[in-house]
């Protein structure tokens, strides 16, 4: 779906982006042009790329407080 549309930037690119390294709107908005426009779509855009981050797959170990 299209997510910027000034620009044309769908949430695939956002995706795409984040898979490349894009970890911030000011980077993606340099990439791609995304909310580099009118400013709209800014907030959707920032979440669809936070959504996309990619995940660890460990845990870190709990430290009990000291008492």
């Amino acid at each position: 779906m299209y997510v910027c549309i000034c620009n044309g930037i769908t949430d695939k690119a956002i995706r795409q982006a984040a898979s490349d390294g894009v970890r911030c709107m000011t980077e993606l908005t340099r990439r791609t042009g995304c909310a580099g426009t009118c400013g709209s779509c800014a907030d959707f855009a920032e979440q669809v790329l936070a959504d996309a981050q990619p995940t660890s797959n460990f845990s870190l170990p709990l430290i009990a407080a000291a008492a």
